[in-house]
């Protein structure tokens, strides 16, 4: 039996909440190996809607969650998630959470700087969700950052508050934001630790013992393909490698133990905040699409932009990522649309292009290219099996196999868990 990392194949929003939730209940572990609290995943079960950020999918369904070293920890946004998950019935201790000691944490400056950057850059914002994301992550590499073993040694936390307020400070002042007291914050790490510190270990361990026992892992990945660091439409990006590769580094296993790699791609696209989107509509069928798709941003709450599936990108998710298999979601979105239209590469400058150029300008500049196929007339809505969809419906999801070169593996009809269709199990290989 193989372990299995999922991650989004598109600008995320791809329903991988739903699909983590449903392997879970097969897998012994879930773990989130990269982002932070701008991650959102809805899992609906029975009448309960969960709105995860931080936490591993895996803990609604009993299982061991673990929160790897390459997640950046909002220590409150933690609590409060706990809480709120709490509130509905969910039960999270030190016993069904574990986090690695060597995770770096979000400090209130990280998401001040955020704002603030954001705010100087007018009109040609990023679109963060302004949460510290990417300051935290950058005090990581810079090798500042407070992590949370550091909780435990008062004296340690002292001295990286006086270099990170040396660092954060010059840079809230000259853009005109108020700057921090080095004692308010070491006031409020320290009141934060004896709540947190419970949950900490050094899960590398915790994984290597289940990697030999056999227990099936699974790697829950945030955001996607498109917005990775290194590999997404830059700068307009996430401030972690989202890539599969990373479940490796950022849980602490070899990458042999990765597994399965399960990109998940809704039937259509979707996109929060700036940046290129080459099959974006602007039109009534956009508007259609989010309306029926229910397209608002778990974390910012802002409307998607909306598009036709581009398979162009897809494939080039697929390539960078080692994507075996795509878990296909939403498409009784696409029910009763006479026409639909599938991106197949772009004109940029008079040019065609398989693939999205890295420089910036010429992905503002990409006009999509596209395949027209006809709609179909019947639901696929909650059906569970290929003798349930309209004919023209499997023969658009072959077609996206053919130009993405990745092979349906699941494929999902509704919000609801069971509604899905298997054609391999991932946890098979």
């Amino acid at each position: 039996m193989a372990n299995v990392a999922v991650i989004g194949a598109q600008w995320g929003d791809e329903g991988k909440g739903k699909v983590v939730d449903w392997l879970a209940s097969r897998a012994g572990i879930v773990v989130r190996f990269q982002g932070g609290h701008n991650a959102g995943h809805t899992l609906v079960v029975g009448n309960q809607t969960y709105k995860l950020s931080l936490l591993p999918s895996g803990l609604v369904r009993g299982k061991l969650g673990i929160i790897g070293n390459g997640v950046v920890v909002d220590p409150e946004a933690l609590l409060a998630e706990i809480a709120r998950v709490e509130a509905q019935g969910l039960k999270v201790t030190p016993e069904s959470l574990r986090i690695a000691e060597n995770a770096p944490l979000i400090l209130p400056l990280h998401a001040a700087i955020d704002r603030a950057r954001e705010a100087a850059r007018g009109d040609r914002k990023i679109g963060t969700t302004g949460r510290g994301i990417g300051p935290a992550y950058e005090d990581k590499v810079a090798r500042r950052a407070i992590r949370l073993a550091d909780l435990a040694e008062p004296e340690t936390v002292a001295a990286k508050l006086d270099e990170l307020l040396l660092h954060h400070n010059t840079l809230l002042a000259g853009l005109g934001a108020p700057v921090f007291e080095k004692q308010a914050l070491f006031d409020q790490l320290m009141a934060l630790a004896p709540r947190v510190l419970p949950f900490a270990e050094p899960v590398w361990e915790r994984l290597d013992a289940a990697r030999r026992a056999g227990t099936r892992i699974l790697f829950e990945g945030a955001q996607a393909v498109m917005l990775d660091v290194d590999h997404g439409t830059y700068p307009f990006v996430t401030s972690s490698n989202t890539v599969a590769a990373t479940a490796a580094a950022g849980a602490g296993v070899g990458p042999g133990t990765v597994g399965f790699v399960l990109g998940i791609a809704k039937a259509y696209a979707t996109r929060v905040g700036s940046g290129p989107f080459p099959t974006e509509l602007t039109d009534a069928t956009g508007a259609l699409l989010g309306e029926r798709g229910a397209e608002f941003g778990v974390v910012t709450g802002r409307p998607r932009r909306c598009g036709w599936f581009d398979a162009a990108l897809v494939r080039q998710a697929v390539k960078v990522s080692g994507i075996q298999g795509l878990a296909l979601t939403k498409l009784d979105v696409l029910d009763g649309l006479a026409e639909l239209k599938i991106g197949v590469g772009y004109r940029i400058d008079g040019e065609l292009f398989r693939r999205l150029p890295a420089a910036p300008g010429a992905q503002a500049r990409a006009v999509a290219e596209y395949e027209v196929m006809e709609g179909w007339s019947g639901s696929t809505r909650g059906a569970r099996s290929w003798a349930d969809l309209p004919a023209q419906a499997v023969k658009y999801v072959r077609r996206i196999e053919e130009l993405t070169e990745a092979p349906v593996t699941l494929l999902s009809t509704s919000p609801e868990r069971d509604d899905t269709i298997m054609v391999r199990d991932p946890f098979e290989g």
